[in-house]
């Protein structure tokens, strides 16, 4: 199998792994050895306990898959000094991965900052 179908199932399994559970370093440094890409996911496990990851399209080549994606969770952890608003929230994403030893060793990503704190209730964004 070519080492970029490769890539893209193990982006999959890793996906699978933590969308819906609780994502311990453990768990996600079985995944991925990039120590900034861990301190995001668990800020932001804190923040949506359990959140979904959902893969709408997913391209690769070489050592990279990029993946456009939905993050779903229920805000239930502080958020830059907003209390919990136990509200449900989907945000889109894209993220980059590099691979490599079967392990996320670097990442690019770029979320709807605007689309979460409207959802959140506490932007709106402009007609």
């Amino acid at each position: 199998m070519e080492q970029t179908q490769k890539n893209k199932e193990f982006i999959i399994e890793y996906v699978n792994a933590l969308s819906g559970t609780p994502k311990t370093r453990e768990l996600v440094e079985k995944y991925v050895d990039d120590n900034n890409i861990i301190q995001h996911i668990l800020f932001f496990e804190s923040i949506l306990p359990e959140y979904e990851l959902i893969i709408d399209e997913m391209t690769a080549e070489d050592d990279r898959v990029v993946i456009l994606a939905r993050v779903r969770g229920r805000h239930e952890g502080e958020f830059n000094g907003m209390p919990p608003t136990h509200k449900a929230v989907e945000v889109s994403a894209a993220v980059s991965y590099q691979i490599k030893d079967d392990k996320i060793v670097a990442h690019w990503l770029i979320a709807d900052q605007a689309s979460l704190l409207e959802q959140l209730g506490v932007a709106a964004v402009p007609a």
